[in-house]
């Protein structure tokens, strides 16, 4: 029998490029409220060896994990993926109610970043925006009771097995039409 994984505790970090780590900390730090925490200086990425001096910035949510980045130095910011929608890839941040959701679109209004939102999700409420290296960041709270959460955990798995079967059915039919052209 395989040993199983070892536990996840939670989220440490997730980490992206930026085009400018003061820009960057003006926005995470002054708008949003998540301190600066920790920056690594280095020539070499640490991993590789490899020859590139950058920043590394650290911001620090309450619940101990960080939103962080890279500066390359460069002025570059990361380039959204072609093949993907803008909605899809985001970092969505809790807040803990409502109230809080609507306090911070206002502040988020107020220094002139465009909101979209409140988007009512039937178990979260969220807002949406990007910052300034266009990376899509969401505020969400709950809306539910957690039972109601662990009623949809104990569908979860069936829920993505009818996913999966549907979308092996498209597939097919793609296939067959393609074929019949």
């Amino acid at each position: 029998m395989p040993t199983p994984p070892p536990p996840v505790r939670g989220l440490h970090h997730f980490a992206w490029r930026c085009r400018d780590s003061e820009e960057t900390r003006r926005f995470y730090e002054d708008l949003l409220g998540l301190p600066l925490a920790h920056v690594i200086k280095s020539d070499h990425v640490p991993s590789t060896g490899e020859y590139c001096p950058y920043v590394h910035i650290f911001f620090q949510m309450r619940d101990g994990s960080y939103i962080a980045f890279f500066d390359l130095g460069d002025d570059v910011a990361a380039l959204p993926s072609p093949n993907t929608p803008s909605w899809v890839n985001h970092i969505a941040l809790r807040v803990d109610s409502v109230a809080d959701l609507l306090a911070a679109k206002a502040r988020l209004e107020d220094a002139g970043v465009q909101v979209l939102g409140v988007t009512d999700h039937h178990i979260i409420e969220s807002i949406y925006f990007f910052d300034p290296n266009g990376i899509r960041v969401e505020l969400t709270t709950p809306t539910v009771p957690q039972a109601e959460m662990d009623a949809h955990a104990l569908r979860a798995r069936a829920e993505l097995d009818a996913w999966t079967a549907r979308k092996a059915g498209l597939r097919a039919a793609a296939a067959k039409d393609a074929s019949n052209a």
